[in-house]
């Protein structure tokens, strides 16, 4: 039996963890392999684990892997725990005060205006553009010179993910600068990535090199998104893109709407957030087709019994239902958001373990989606451990991608729809091979991307006669 408790207890004690050195603690091994210190860490010493970081309570940090414990800080005790911690603070001069990384009464207010813009019929609508921006990539992959030459898979669903994003969420009418606009999030969120383990933190005011350019990427960002805003004031007609949505959307307890500044926020997180992740599950979701081709040519055939000589569209979510699981199995290998973070408002107890006060609590869908009490071959592909309503019988924290609890993103029936139809769309008219030789692994960021990229062969495949 697990137990959280926000009581005090003399029974309490420090968790286990890994030995550190002096001053910095675990900081060191943290740099060399991110994802493996966890890893190893949860299998050594169970479901809590003590982390120090460096010195003091605020690099204290607990990795907690038990669905009960995950549960617990997101839902039964939420409000003890802050998004106060170094990712997000990394990420803020870039988001702003978005729905990532507000909290309270504000984001409450931001989450009930934006709510209605994610509501069941909204993503609906936005089903063909995603159809169309995934056809149209294939069209562009055949009119090569070299149908044949490689393609850096992570590349290309980033680019997708992008013209998805931009065409749903800021409207087809006004277009951005795309090449700009991807270049200045690439290196935003790899020099971020960077600096969560520099020992020696340069605050973004100091004009290094790096900081400078950090400031002009984000320059960037704001030029497009302000841009959008601006057109869309000025606009005689509503549109029917999520800008819009947002800027006629009222809090429905105060009639309120956003001001410049929160339309600024809210689009920029949801920008960024909208398109990296759903990017790099999509890379994920066809590197481990490409390992696993038993399993491609399964969900192939379920998309042409499905659909025939069409194109997919929301109405064939429910019958791709092995597509779906494809896409559900690869984030739990992959999740894009393989860390969450909270800082601990006050001392607290998990498991009979301190949590003290300013510290860290790490939850990790990478970790946990590895837990061997409820994952069956853990490290193995296997669709079919979702079939049948399994996800339902297993603790609700057992499988968390989209994070939970009043946080979980508002944005999970959107990636779940973009990444099912997006894959049934591509699966009818081509296969993507891996390259061999390559040595494919995950960069573990703010989210988690393939280091290097993954270069795969794109093959046509004929249509059903």
């Amino acid at each position: 039996m697990t137990t959280a408790s926000a009581s005090r207890s003399p029974s309490a004690a420090f968790a286990p963890g890994p030995p550190g050195v002096p001053l910095l603690g675990n900081l060191p091994a943290l740099r060399h392999d991110r994802i493996r210190i966890f890893l190893d860490a949860a299998d050594t010493y169970g479901d809590v684990v003590r982390f120090q970081f460096g010195p003091g309570p605020r690099h204290v940090a607990h990795l907690l892997r038990h669905p009960d414990h995950i549960k617990y800080v997101f839902v039964d005790a939420a409000e003890r725990f802050t998004k106060q911690t170094p990712g997000l603070d990394a990420i803020r001069p870039v988001l702003g005060n978005g729905l990532l990384t507000s909290e309270g009464d504000f984001w409450r207010r931001q989450r009930r205006i934006a709510q209605p813009a994610f509501h069941k019929q909204r993503i609906a609508a936005f089903a063909g553009v995603m159809v169309r921006a995934a056809d149209e990539l294939v069209d562009g992959w055949m009119r090569r010179p070299r149908p044949d030459a490689p393609v850096d898979v992570a590349d290309e669903m980033m680019r997708l993910a992008l013209r998805i994003v931009t065409e749903t969420l800021l409207g087809t009418d006004v277009p951005i600068d795309a090449a700009a606009t991807a270049g200045a999030l690439d290196f935003i969120l790899e020099d971020t990535r960077k600096n969560l383990t520099r020992i020696l933190k340069i605050p973004r005011s100091v004009p290094t090199p790096d900081n400078r350019r950090f400031l002009e990427a984000v320059a960037v960002l704001d030029r497009e998104v302000l841009r959008i805003i601006e057109h869309r004031r000025k606009a005689r007609e509503t549109g029917t893109d999520l800008v819009s949505m947002l800027m006629a959307a009222r809090d429905p307890e105060t009639g309120e709407g956003m001001t410049d500044r929160q339309l600024r926020d809210e689009v920029m997180t949801m920008f960024a957030a909208g398109h990296e992740t759903t990017a790099n599950a999509l890379a994920w979701t066809f590197y481990l087709l490409s390992t696993h081709p038993d399993v491609r040519r399964r969900a192939r055939a379920e998309v042409f019994r499905v659909l025939g000589d069409r194109l997919p569209d929301f109405g064939d979510l429910a019958a791709l239902d092995l597509v779906g699981r494809v896409f559900q199995e690869s984030m739990r290998l992959y999740p894009p958001a393989w860390m969450i973070s909270r800082r601990a408002a006050e001392d607290d107890i998990v498991a009979g373990y301190t949590i003290p006060r300013d510290s860290l609590v790490l939850l990790s869908p990478y970790v946990t989606h590895r837990h061997t009490a409820y994952w069956e071959n853990p490290e193995g592909f296997d669709p079919d451990r979702f079939a049948g309503g399994a996800l339902a019988r297993m603790p609700r924290f057992a499988y968390f991608p989209f994070g939970g609890g009043a946080r979980q993103c508002i944005g999970s029936s959107f990636a779940m729809v973009e990444g099912t139809l997006v894959l049934a769309t591509i699966l009818r008219r081509v296969r993507l091979d891996l390259i061999p030789g390559q040595t494919i692994e995950p960069e573990p960021g703010i989210t988690l991307r393939p280091r290097d990229g993954i270069s795969m062969r794109v093959v046509p495949e004929p249509l059903p006669s």
